[in-house]
């Protein structure tokens, strides 16, 4: 039988038995596809993705809003400028959307913007303190983009559908 050994601790290092590795991997999945179901069941997604009222797109490519959050697009399909802004590296619902739609966490965002800034690439999306101000900043913008969680009430917005 195989054996991994546990070097996490300062103590004399153990081994554990490869059972035990593979045991924790099988509970682990069957965990995430419980996970991933549950969504697929109908609950309410972590966040929403919003536009300015006026905002003629109804939905958009994945694709599009990740490249609007790292400023590889700078302007929607009818031509208006994108203003996108995100919440604090903090936030559970920035967590969320970085993870859903960007594929990527929060730090390896912030890394990303760490790169472009050195580099003279230019600056990420401006951060609000609450979900409210996302709000607030994407009606009075007809380029507004942002993401709130499912509780926040949405006055002069829009949302838009992510596929």
């Amino acid at each position: 039988m195989q054996r991994f050994i546990d070097t996490t601790s300062k103590a004399e290092p153990r081994q554990i038995p490869r059972r035990s590795v593979l045991f924790s991997l099988v509970l682990a999945g069957a965990w995430l596809d419980g996970v991933g179901s549950s969504w697929a069941a109908g609950d309410a997604p972590a966040y929403r993705v919003i536009v300015h009222a006026e905002n003629r797109s109804s939905g958009v490519s994945r694709e599009f809003v990740t490249n609007a959050f790292l400023k590889r697009v700078t302007r929607w399909p009818g031509g208006d400028h994108l203003l996108p802004v995100d919440l604090p590296p903090t936030s559970v619902v920035r967590e969320r959307f970085s993870e859903a739609v960007l594929r990527r966490s929060v730090a390896a965002v912030r890394k990303y913007w760490q790169q472009q800034i050195f580099s003279g690439r230019g600056l990420p999306p401006p951060e609000l303190d609450a979900e409210q101000a996302v709000v607030q900043f994407v009606a009075k913008n007809r380029g507004g983009l942002g993401y709130v969680g499912p509780g926040i009430e949405l006055a002069g917005v829009k949302v838009l559908a992510v596929r």
